[in-house]
């Protein structure tokens, strides 16, 4: 008897335990979910926002398993971020689809008021004995008519100051926060150059001053989550070209490494190889080759299109 008391109180004090140990809500996710109910909520977004809307549930979906599974603080606040700003992208959708939506109709009743207004002209060449009257309409019908005009033209003006607002917002915030890193704006989008400095002669280790960059460009990533990118790894033309191939795939790759240690998903970024190909400089003099040994961090458009070489 006192052996089954003693494991029945052993058993409440563990539950107990558990209890206390719970942790709370995750205020990151509690974030996420509210913008994502909101999204959903709206019906316009179903309709016209539905490609943004599944991404952002499926980065909450995500975000919500990383938090379960082991309670990855970093983790859960990067994807509940990238759901958050995902669900707020697909709720400016759905209001620019409504706002259309709005204008459309307030296009229809303007021409049912200038029907209106035709139809009371030819009323008045008829009847001249109603001209007050006629009028009087035809003021009423201008009035209508500018009052409408004047609404559609409010409806546009914020449809197009919101998409202005967000295609130079991002472009403009990349920019700003690649300037310390010295980036380059090409035909291909900005690009970020990271000379041979950054390796010892022949290696693929990054040194220790290069941590600096990495973690740069890791919180360029993080506060632009629409944006992927493309590492390019080259070599001047000293030694074999498979060898030079080589090099440089691994120095790419112990960038991407970098980037995704520091919180970047894998599937934001791709890399490439191109060993002692496309010199930026003449492989003929030692300067020459030091420029020609780099690694180039291509970033995507505001869609995550990389552009191709």
């Amino acid at each position: 008897m006192n052996t089954t008391r003693t494991l029945i109180a052993t058993a409440t004090l563990l539950a107990l335990a558990a209890c206390q140990t719970t942790p709370g809500p995750n205020p990151d996710l509690v974030a996420a979910r509210s913008s994502l109910d909101q999204a959903n909520s709206n019906p316009y977004v179903g309709r016209s926002g539905a490609v943004e809307l599944q991404s952002a549930q499926q980065a909450m979906t995500r975000a919500e398993a990383a938090w379960a599974a082991d309670h990855d603080v970093e983790q859960t606040r990067h994807l509940a971020y990238l759901a958050r700003k995902r669900a707020d992208i697909a709720l400016a959708i759905g209001t620019q689809a409504q706002s259309d939506e709005r204008v459309q109709q307030f296009t229809a009743e303007r021409e049912k008021v200038r029907l209106q207004a035709r139809t009371s002209e030819a009323d008045m060449a008829t009847a001249s004995a109603h001209a007050a009257e006629a009028d009087a309409r035809d003021a009423q019908a201008d009035a209508r008519n500018a009052q409408t005009d004047s609404q559609i033209s409010r409806e546009q003006a914020d449809a197009a100051r919101l998409l202005a607002l967000k295609q130079s917002g991002r472009a403009e915030g990349l920019e700003r926060d690649l300037a310390d890193l010295k980036a380059q704006k090409t035909d291909r989008g900005m690009v970020v150059t990271l000379g041979d400095v950054l390796f010892d002669t022949g290696k693929s280790t990054l040194q220790p001053g290069a941590q600096r960059s990495v973690a740069q460009l890791v919180q360029v990533l993080i506060r632009h989550p629409e944006r992927r990118v493309l590492i390019e790894g080259f070599t001047d033309s000293v030694g074999r070209e498979e060898m030079n191939m080589r090099l440089s795939q691994r120095r790419a790759q112990t960038f991407q490494r970098e980037l995704m240690n520091g919180g970047i998903a894998a599937e934001r970024i791709e890399v490439r190889a191109w060993g002692e190909a496309n010199p930026v400089a003449d492989n003929g003099s030692a300067a020459g080759r030091q420029r020609n040994r780099r690694v180039e961090v291509l970033f995507s458009d505001a869609e995550g299109h990389l552009a191709a070489r």
